[in-house]
């Protein structure tokens, strides 16, 4: 069961790494597998402030972006790049390396064991370490100037 962990006024989850990785998968015939990428880049796009972040998009790169076969694997390790920044943000040492979850992809489906022990990781230190705010972000960029 998930345990769920509230970061300032947002709610993260702390799932297990197995049933993620082929329990609930197996149990709902893949479909959760979509779901999982869902949420995970949701809570890349609320924890970071980063509203550039698309995760139906994700998604759409699994089910139809499967077809071109690349584009699965571009979700893979972009969202491999969000947790590092997650982790990075939070002040870990210990980051995901987006190039071995690429390469964990082609082993069994192995991507999501490895992510998800480095969210549980990230979760883990707010829950020891009792912080209740946020990470400080710095602002995001101005928009470039629009012409008539």
């Amino acid at each position: 069961m998930a345990q769920i962990v509230v970061i300032g006024n947002q709610t993260y989850k702390k799932r297990n790494v197995f049933a993620v990785w082929i329990g609930l998968p197996f149990i709902t015939l893949g479909i959760y597998s979509y779901v999982w990428i869902y949420k995970v880049n949701d809570e890349a796009r609320r924890f970071l402030g980063d509203e550039s972040i698309r995760p139906a998009l994700s998604v759409l790169a699994f089910i139809p972006g499967a077809l071109l076969i690349i584009p699965p694997f571009v979700t893979v390790y972009r969202t491999g790049k969000r947790i590092a920044r997650m982790e990075a943000a939070a002040g870990s040492p210990n980051r995901a390396e987006p190039v071995v979850g690429l390469v964990l992809a082609f082993v069994l489906g192995l991507y999501k064991l490895y992510y998800q022990d480095h969210l549980n990781g990230l979760w883990d230190r707010y829950l020891w370490s009792g912080n209740v705010a946020p990470p400080a972000l710095p602002p995001p960029p101005p928009p470039p100037p629009r012409w008539p």
